[in-house]
């Protein structure tokens, strides 16, 4: 038995645009944008989104949009969504990149938020 839930909503962006982007996401939504200490490619917007992180992420690819999806078993959750139709991509660290049906990203990662245990969903 594992628990997860989603956890942010990412909006990547090549790193050429990412300052602009950050920028146009701050004053849109009228928080402010604030770098994470230890990874300078996310950029996040406390409080833009209840209940969810958002951040900017600088990426070497196309502009996107992906879910974090976090959880109490890395290898749990990635085999159950796998089970519905995900295929695995990479590894970052101590994330796996899914892609799930339609196309979408979205990575797995180890519980991390204040709101884990109060909001994640267990699975058998």
């Amino acid at each position: 038995m594992h628990r997860s839930r989603v956890y942010a909503l990412l909006i990547d962006t090549p790193a050429a645009e990412a300052e602009r982007a950050t920028a146009f996401w701050s004053a849109a939504l009228g928080v402010p944008a604030r770098p994470l200490p230890g990874y300078e490619q996310f950029t996040s917007f406390p409080g833009a989104v209840s209940g969810l992180d958002l951040a900017v992420q600088s990426v070497d690819d196309a502009p996107r949009y992906h879910l974090d999806i976090e959880t109490d078993d890395v290898d749990a959750e990635t085999a159950r969504l796998v089970a519905l139709g995900a295929t695995e991509v990479s590894r970052w660290q101590e994330c796996r990149i899914l892609r799930a049906p339609g196309g979408h990203l979205l990575c797995v990662l180890p519980a991390e938020s204040d709101r884990f245990d109060a909001e994640a969903t267990t699975w058998p």
